[in-house]
């Protein structure tokens, strides 16, 4: 949830701002190659095979030197899966080799929808662990749509500061028919600049990109590791072709069989709780700006968020924090506790009239660079991709009677992220992705992995995933905090690079601390 925008929350984003509290060397791990050669089950095709496809999955790349021990290439791919012999579009991939003896490719992707992958496999040398560097070798790439792989284009900056500061929580008619007015032409000219790779952004057009990724990288299997909204690819290619899934870990796991609706109330529940967390944290320190209980706390916050919305605060760079972004600075804050005590700081500042360390937690969150340029693509790709992925059947009108109550049940957050829905209910395009269980019936073991307190992907969407997958094992992690990977659990690290060294799974009803 970013803004009124329809911005869902872009759940990876926290994993290139914040490479939380890693931790340091772990036990010596058994290493196991792959086993097995990979063959569809009868009676269906592969892809690899289709003579159609041949100049896609057969195709040659040029490797090269792209600084920092990394390699670069582009993969061609179709923009129309179902007309292979159209147009085409160029995916950016990144390949950082192994520092020992390699035994393959780990694909990564951080989720979004939207944030580079290419920069997330930047990160590789500090996000994984040594054994993990030193027996694969770490692939990124941006999705289509997304950075140098075509990425989408909606707004300018000087039209998008104006976006992320528009009213996020619509009270009368008049403010709703607006914000529809307002959603439509977004639409409007997210199409207009970006052409037909809009209606192709979607996920299952991603899960056959990254087969092909995995022909050109030489590899029988995909071992893939997922984060947030990453998870929500794997799982997709692990439908598609459960034959070829490798070693899988979907970290802070999507619900594919969640509806729109169903969606935003789940990250409304989810940044409530973890809402809470941070006020009895706050609460307990001498510095907090509020008192009392922690209801009582969420009421104090909630009469702040209620008074921006008629009058904004000024800041010190002379722009106005609005409601919409004095929500998406708090949201941007609960992703890690280590930013808990920024938040409690712009709390206190916001609360004696002055707007500016919130509006820096929103601009942090947007990618919004002091110059006003927004360095990512996040705020674009973001709502093309999730609204071809999420059918959003409800009129506004409906949506503004589901977000009167999700406000009320979940304060005072609760009511941007259920507006939020508002953007893809006036979308230009389809969405092409069903809402339905996801199964990879015949894949290997899939390791899903879930945070209890988890604000962005709620922990019951991975306990679903894991049970909708017919091979999938749940590993949980009693954490407050987007994902679990490295944020300084060593029984979860350990859990995680064991499965991926030697495809050992951790033990049923694992619960690491």
């Amino acid at each position: 949830m970013r803004s009124r925008r329809g911005l869902v929350a872009a759940l990876g984003a926290v994993c290139l701002a914040v490479l939380c509290a890693c931790s340091g060397g772990g036990p010596d791990l058994p290493v196991k190659h792959l086993e097995g050669a990979a063959s569809p089950p009868d009676g269906t095709s592969d892809p690899a095979r289709s003579s159609a496809l041949e100049r896609f999955y057969g195709q040659k790349v040029d490797w090269s030197d792209c600084e920092d021990g990394f390699l670069c290439a582009s993969v061609v791919v179709p923009v129309d899966w179902a007309q292979p012999g159209g147009a085409t579009l160029k995916m950016a991939v990144n390949r950082l080799p192994a520092t020992g003896d390699s035994i393959g490719s780990l694909v990564v992707n951080p989720g979004g929808p939207g944030v580079s992958g290419l920069a997330f496999a930047r990160s590789a040398p500090r996000y994984f662990g040594a054994q993990v560097r030193e027996h694969y070798d770490i692939v990124g790439f941006d999705p289509r749509g997304v950075g140098a792989s075509s990425g989408v284009k909606c707004l300018t900056d000087a039209a998008q500061d104006a976006s992320a500061a528009e009213d996020s929580t619509p009270d009368t008619a008049t403010e709703l028919a607006a914000a529809v007015a307002d959603a439509k032409s977004f639409g409007r000219v997210c199409e207009a600049r970006t052409g037909a790779l809009l209606g192709h952004v979607d996920t299952i057009s991603v899960a056959k990109d990254l087969d092909v990724l995995r022909a050109v990288l030489g590899e029988d299997r995909l071992s893939f590791q997922g984060i947030s909204y990453g998870t929500f690819i794997g799982a997709w290619y692990a439908e598609l072709f459960p034959w070829r899934v490798g070693r899988m870990v979907l970290d802070g796991a999507v619900d594919p069989a969640l509806s729109a609706e169903q969606y935003l109330e789940g990250q409304a529940s989810g940044f409530s709780k973890v809402l809470d967390a941070y006020l009895k944290d706050c609460l307990d320190s001498s510095d907090c700006p509020l008192s009392g209980t922690v209801t009582s706390a969420v009421a104090q916050l909630g009469r702040l968020v209620d008074s921006v919305d008629a009058n904004p605060l000024p800041t010190r760079s002379g722009r106005k924090l609005t409601q919409s972004l004095m929500t998406t600075g708090i949201v941007g804050s609960l992703y890690a506790v280590q930013s808990w005590p920024t938040l409690t700081e712009a709390l206190t500042k916001a609360m004696e009239g002055d707007g500016s360390g919130l509006l820096a937690q929103a601009d942090r969150y947007l990618e919004r660079e002091s110059n006003g340029h927004y360095s990512g693509d996040v705020v674009a790709a973001n709502p093309a991709i999730f609204c071809l992925d999420s059918a959003e059947a409800r009129t506004p009108e409906q949506i503004a009677v589901d977000a009167r109550a999700v406000a009320a049940k979940y304060p005072p957050l609760g009511g941007s992220i259920a507006w939020s829905g508002l953007t893809c209910a006036e979308w230009p395009l389809k969405a092409v992705v069903p809402h339905r269980e996801l199964h990879a019936d015949g894949a290997p073991p899939i390791l899903v992995v879930g945070t209890t307190q988890d604000p962005a992907t709620p922990y019951a969407w991975a306990v679903s995933l894991a049970t909708q997958l017919k091979s999938g094992r749940l590993l949980t992690w009693q954490g407050t905090v987007h994902t679990a990977y490295r944020q300084g659990s060593p029984c979860v690290d350990t859990a995680i690079e064991t499965y991926l060294l030697s495809g050992d799974l951790p033990a049923t009803g694992t619960r690491c601390r």
